[in-house]
């Protein structure tokens, strides 16, 4: 498996602290998140997000979009690079000051339910590209 973290005791740096002061306030660093078959909405949000002047962490890999990438790979295999594209963007959550899920017609997979859980516990707002519809616990 590809070590995407730190070994346990090695120092790191907060990214968040390289980004350089020009004298005005330090962009705001916004993690997309969603499911991948949305990647128009990535792009778009991309996008927006970036002309309103934040800086823009987002899916690096589309494992629908570059499934060429993985083809003859067993299944197993397959599914360990998951797992590390969804732990690596676990990490870029923790450098974001918030996420943006684009929850395109209201649907949020397990990855992304995984990842707004995740954000919330680690203290990060938590936006949604659509409303969303309040499930009545009775």
């Amino acid at each position: 498996m590809t070590e995407l973290m730190p070994a346990p005791g090695k120092r790191t740096i907060d990214p968040r602290t390289l980004v350089v002061h020009f004298g005005d306030v330090r962009p705001i660093i916004v993690c997309l998140c969603g499911s991948t078959r949305f990647s128009d909405a990535f792009r778009q949000a991309n996008l927006d997000q970036t002309l309103l002047g934040k800086v823009v962490l987002t899916i690096g890999c589309d494992m629908r979009a570059d499934a060429d990438l993985f083809a003859g790979m067993q299944e197993e295999q397959v599914a360990a690079i998951k797992a590390d594209l969804d732990r690596l963007h676990l990490r870029k959550i923790d450098i974001a000051d918030e996420i943006l899920v684009l929850n395109v017609g209201g649907y949020v997979g397990e990855s992304t339910s995984r990842e707004i859980a995740y954000a919330q516990r680690t203290g990060k707002s938590v936006r949604y590209l659509e409303p969303v519809k309040e499930t009545a616990n009775a």
